[in-house]
């Protein structure tokens, strides 16, 4: 079975903005980028979830630096190899 992976961000009509991951019909809130959650815009309250398992902030900042690598489309070798965007 081939695995499906989409990202999608939602803002309800109170503000409030939720990232998700869809994987195989399953949402999980998860953003790599910043808070996966943050209630009626108020940034203060922010939650930060990867995957759908709810980090603190410290936490999820260990994780981001962890991250190693950058993705193929922004290295030269992903371009040089034709790597479609």
């Amino acid at each position: 079975m081939k695995e499906t992976l989409e990202t999608q961000r939602l803002v309800e009509a109170d503000g409030t903005v939720v990232h998700f991951v869809c994987i195989n019909g399953i949402n999980k809130m998860h953003n790599w980028d910043g808070a996966a959650l943050i209630p009626q815009g108020n940034k203060r309250q922010a939650e930060y979830y990867l995957f759908g398992i709810k980090y603190s902030k410290d936490q999820w900042l260990e994780f981001k630096k962890s991250v190693n690598g950058v993705p193929f489309h922004k290295t030269a070798a992903g371009k040089l190899a034709g790597a479609r965007v």
